[in-house]
């Protein structure tokens, strides 16, 4: 029985610990800093082959279930005319509204229910030293544990603190696209119907409003050009105080928007960032989802990795045999492409962004779509 820990319970860790659950041979423990998982979010997306591996994994269904159901999305001036719309079932459900998309937070939920019966999850505490051995990982935590492993994945996102720990300082593999985000949940003040709306204003800033839950609430994306210079990752109130001052002049709902912003208790706010490493693993520790290739969430594609990235990893341990070395070269070879070409929509969106050739366009065009369905997924759990 192979020892596996995982740092995050956010995405990619608890999609890691599903795909292994599917084979034999794993003994999984999930840690998290956080006292619980995080609600609310941004709407995440599965797009090409990210919607095939649910069909392959069993999670079709039940991921459907939980979705959004947005039908479309619509631009508008900052009169709130429409300056053009796309539906979700256009470019065959791959288009900047997606086919299927979940809140992120109750996708994080949906795959903890999924897998607590089968892997150990450890809230309110992290990983704070790792030694390696020629034949297993010796993990110090901050509630004073030390225990063994045979192999230890980070996937606790873009900042991620175990890179940190094995790999060095985040300065090294985070580049910076030029753009702050903002999340946050709202009430529906616009009456939307399962419907989205995206507003622009040159160079300034924009945002999109969407309608969750029934339509009785609504999931609010501010984004304004900036980098990781300009606010503390920290300081919530600071960077509520950024978006205030970029955003105050602006058209369309902003000023309300930024009203809700400050009543809002789920707000979260980062940069639009690639990691871009050579390479993903370090012994008997491996990097997954925006740990080790961020796409940033201009992507659209976060959610396609980290899941697409669980399958690969957990299929070549189970295909090795638990041997790490092979599984780990396995995985950075089939995963490489795709992530590359994922980076490459995320970068080219959030130039688009701050040039604004056209505030009617949309962020997924179709010279992209080969990018994100770059994949072929291998069949790990063939008879």
């Amino acid at each position: 029985m192979k020892r596996v820990l995982i740092a995050g319970a956010s995405v990619a860790g608890p999609a890691l610990a599903y795909c292994l659950a599917r084979h034999e041979g794993f003994q999984v423990t999930v840690v998290e800093r956080a006292a619980a998982l995080r609600p609310g979010g941004q709407a995440v997306d599965f797009r090409g082959p990210g919607r095939e591996l649910l069909r392959k994994i069993g999670l079709d269904e039940r991921i459907r279930a939980a979705r959004t159901e947005t039908l479309g999305v619509a631009s508008v001036d900052r009169d709130g005319r429409e300056i053009s719309r796309e539906m979700a079932h256009e470019r065959g459900g791959d288009g900047t509204i997606a086919e299927i998309e979940i809140l992120r937070g109750d996708l994080a939920q949906l795959m903890y229910e999924e897998t607590a019966g089968t892997a150990e999850y450890r809230f309110g505490d992290h990983i704070v030293g790792l030694e390696q051995t020629a034949d297993h990982v010796t993990a110090r935590f901050a509630s004073g544990l030390r225990e063994d492993y045979d192999i230890v994945v980070g996937a606790d996102g873009l900042r991620s603190s175990l890179r940190s720990l094995v790999f060095g300082p985040h300065d090294r593999y985070l580049h910076d696209l030029g753009l702050l985000i903002g999340f946050f949940t709202a009430p529906n003040h616009l009456e939307l119907d399962r419907w989205a709306l995206n507003y622009t204003e040159g160079g300034a800033g924009g945002a999109v409003v969407r309608s969750i839950r029934d339509n009785r609430e609504a999931s609010v994306l501010l984004a304004v050009r900036g980098d990781r210079r300009d606010c503390d990752s920290r300081d919530v109130a600071g960077q509520q105080a950024f978006l205030r001052e970029r955003m105050g002049g602006l058209g369309w709902e902003i000023p309300r928007l930024l009203d809700m912003m400050d009543a809002s208790d789920d707000f979260y706010f980062d940069t639009c960032s690639l990691t871009r490493m050579p390479v993903w693993s370090a012994g008997r520790v491996m990097l997954l989802g925006d740990a080790a290739h961020c796409a940033s969430p201009t992507s659209g594609q976060g959610t396609n990795q980290a899941f697409i990235g669980a399958y690969v990893l957990a299929g070549e341990l189970a295909k090795s045999g638990g041997e790490h070395a092979a599984a780990f070269d396995a995985y950075e070879r089939i995963m490489r492409d795709y992530v590359a070409g994922n980076q490459g929509v995320g970068q080219e969106n959030a130039q688009r962004f701050g040039s604004f050739r056209d505030d009617s366009e949309i962020w997924i065009e179709d010279h992209q779509l080969s990018a994100i369905r770059g994949i072929q997924l291998p069949d790990y759990l063939a008879a």
